[in-house]
C-alpha cells in the first residue's frame, strides 16, 4: 500500500481531530457509511453524487465482526475493505467504524451532511431500523441526511451471480424458491409471528467454555498441559430456545427447572431476551446443570467436557408442582416449544400432560453424551411438528443404515404429526408431510465457527413458522438461513436475530 492510500485510512479517533480543523477553515465534510463489499459503479456514482454536498468525502466502512449477512460475508477483510476505497479519486479519508452502525462514528466526526443511496428513501423499508437512527443522529451534530439518486447495484447479487458463493445444486434451489416466493412475502411471514403466543419447556443449561492455550506434553504423563486463559458463560438448553424464538415472537414465556443449591439464577435472568417471562420450578438435591467446556483458544477446538448434573427424575412433589401450573397455562398458547434434553425434567407424567393439551406442539428431543440410546423423540404419544437431527432420527427407528426417508415416514406415522424436518448439517435438512411429501433444503454455511447450539436456534424458528401454516419449503428455507446463521456464533453467545435473518434471506435470493 503507497503512502498516498496509507494516510486516507484514519482511525476515528484521528478523523474527529482532522475534520474539526478543516470545519475551521470553512471546509464542508461529506459522510458514505456502508459495508463496501465489492466497490461496483453504483458506489462510484454515489461517492461522486455524494461529494457535489460538500467539499471532503470521508467513507465510512463497517468492521468484519459486525457484518451480518450470513456465511461468507464479508467477502474481503475490512483491510482489504479500507484500502480499495483509498484508492478512490473522490474519497479523501477513510475510517473503520468499530459499531453495527454509523451512529458513533457520526457522533464522534461531526460531518456536515450524511449521504445515503436512494434505496434508503424510502425509510420504513431498511429492515434494519438503522436509518432512523443515523437520522437522528446526524441532525443531532447539526448536520443534515441526504440522498444521492442515481442507479443502483447490489454486491450481493454480484457475489451471487458471479463469485460462486454456493455450489450450483445451491444456486438452483434459490433461484426456484425465488420464483415462488418474493423477499416481501417471505418478511410479512416472518412478522407475523410476532403476533403469536408462545410457551417454551424444558431443561435449563449453562454452558461454559473455559479457554486455554496448549503448552506441549507433560514430561511426566502421556498428557497435553494447557494454560488457562479465560471463562465465557452462556445460557444454553431451553434458555437458547426461548431466546431464539423470542428473536420472531412477539412474547414466548418459558418452564424451565433450575437446581436450588446452585441455581445461576441471576445470571439466567440477566441472559434472557427482554421478550422472555420465565417461571422457574426448583430441584432441592443438585443445582442447575452446567456443562462445562474446556476449549483451545488457538483452534477453537473443544478438548474435554465435565457435566455438573443430575439426570435421574426430579421428585413428585416438584413434578406435581409443574403439572398443576401447565394445566392452568397451557391451552392459552397458540404453540408449545418443548426441548427435552433428557435431563431428569420431563418425566412421564409432565410428558402426557403436555401432549394431551397443547394446541400446537413442536417436539425436539435431543440425544447428548447423557442419554444415548434412551431419550428417543418416540417416548411422546404425539406431537404436531418434530424437529429431530439424523443420527436422533436413526436411534428412533433402530436402524443405522437405510434410507432417511423411510425413519422420517415412520416416526411421522407413530407420532400422527403433520410435519417432521431432519437437519443433517453440512447435508441441509429434510423434511416429510402427507399433503407435501418430502422437500430437501442445501446447506447455507460455507464455514462453520460452533456449531453448538445451531439445532436450538433453528427448531426455536421453524416450530413457530410451521405453527402459523407456512408453506413446508418456506419453512426449511428459512429453518436452514437461521442455521447457517447460527453456526457463525460461538455457542449461545447471542440468538439469531430476526434482522440478521431478513439481511440475510435478501442477500440470497438477491
Amino acid at each position: 500500500m503507497n503512502n498516498g492510500i496509507l494516510k486516507k485510512i484514519q482511525s476515528p479517533e484521528r478523523l474527529a481531530k482532522i475534520v474539526d480543523d478543516l470545519k475551521k477553515k470553512g471546509k464542508k465534510i461529506v459522510l458514505c457509511h456502508g459495508v463496501f463489499d465489492i466497490v461496483h459503479l453504483g458506489h462510484i456514482r454515489h461517492f461522486n453524487q455524494a461529494k457535489q454536498n460538500g467539499d471532503i468525502l470521508i467513507t465510512s466502512l463497517t468492521k468484519d465482526k459486525y457484518v451480518k449477512r450470513g456465511p461468507g460475508r464479508p467477502f474481503f477483510n475490512e483491510r482489504l475493505r479500507a484500502e480499495t476505497l483509498a484508492s478512490l479519486a473522490m474519497t479523501d479519508y477513510v475510517s473503520m467504524v468499530d459499531s453495527p452502525t454509523a451512529v458513533d462514528f457520526i457522533k464522534k466526526v461531526k460531518p456536515n451532511v450524511y449521504a445515503k443511496g436512494p434505496d434508503y428513501k424510502a425509510k420504513n423499508k431498511d429492515v434494519t431500523g438503522k436509518i432512523f437512527d443515523e437520522e437522528d443522529a446526524i441532525e443531532a451534530v447539526g448536520g443534515r441526511l441526504v440522498f444521492t439518486d442515481d442507479i443502483t447495484f447490489s454486491s450481493s447479487k454480484l457475489l451471487n451471480d458471479y463469485l460462486d458463493a454456493y455450489p450450483a445444486r445451491t444456486v438452483k434451489y434459490l433461484k426456484a424458491i425465488n420464483k415462488r416466493y418474493t423477499i416481501g412475502q417471505i418478511v410479512e411471514s416472518i412478522e407475523a409471528l410476532k403476533k403469536i403466543k408462545v410457551l417454551v419447556i424444558g431443561d435449563a443449561i449453562i454452558d461454559e467454555y473455559h479457554y486455554c492455550f496448549p503448552l506441549g506434553k507433560s514430561s511426566k504423563e502421556h498428557l497435553v498441559v494447557n494454560r488457562y486463559e479465560s471463562k465465557e458463560m452462556f445460557a444454553g438448553g431451553s434458555l437458547a430456545t426461548a431466546n431464539n424464538a423470542a428473536s420472531v415472537c412477539g412474547q414466548v414465556d418459558l418452564v424451565t427447572v433450575l437446581g436450588k443449591k446452585k441455581s445461576c439464577q441471576g445470571f439466567i435472568e440477566n441472559h434472557l431476551s427482554l421478550n422472555v417471562r420465565p417461571k422457574f420450578f426448583y430441584r432441592l438435591d443438585t443445582g442447575t446443570i452446567v456443562k462445562r467446556r474446556y476449549v483451545s483458544k488457538i483452534q477453537n477446538r473443544k478438548l474435554f467436557e465435565i457435566c455438573y448434573i443430575k439426570d435421574t427424575d426430579i421428585i413428585q412433589s416438584e413434578e406435581d408442582k409443574i403439572i398443576d401450573h401447565l394445566k392452568k397455562v397451557i391451552k392459552n398458547y397458540d404453540v408449545v416449544i418443548v426441548s427435552d434434553y433428557g435431563h431428569g425434567f420431563l418425566t412421564k407424567r409432565i410428558r402426557d400432560l403436555i401432549c394431551s393439551k397443547a394446541r400446537y406442539l413442536a417436539l425436539n428431543v435431543q440425544t447428548n453424551s447423557a442419554n444415548i440410546g434412551f431419550n428417543l423423540v418416540t417416548k411422546y404419544p404425539r406431537a404436531d411438528c418434530v424437529c429431530i437431527d439424523e443420527l436422533e432420527l436413526r436411534y428412533a427407528t433402530h436402524e443405522r443404515f437405510s434410507d432417511l426417508r423411510a425413519h422420517a415416514k415412520k416416526v411421522y406415522q407413530q407420532l400422527r404429526c403433520e410435519h417432521i424436518i431432519a437437519t443433517r448439517g453440512s447435508y441441509g435438512s429434510l423434511c416429510y408431510s402427507v399433503k407435501n411429501g418430502f422437500h430437501e433444503t442445501p446447506a447455507f454455511s460455507s464455514r462453520v465457527v460452533d456449531p453448538i447450539g445451531a439445532g436450538d436456534a433453528f427448531f426455536a424458528f421453524i416450530a413457530p413458522c410451521f405453527a402459523t401454516g407456512m408453506p413446508q419449503e418456506l419453512v426449511s428455507f428459512i429453518g436452514n438461513a437461521v442455521g447457517s446463521l447460527a453456526v457463525q456464533i460461538v455457542c449461545n453467545r447471542e440468538p439469531v436475530k430476526s434482522v440478521d435473518l431478513i439481511k440475510f434471506i435478501t442477500r440470497l435470493l438477491k
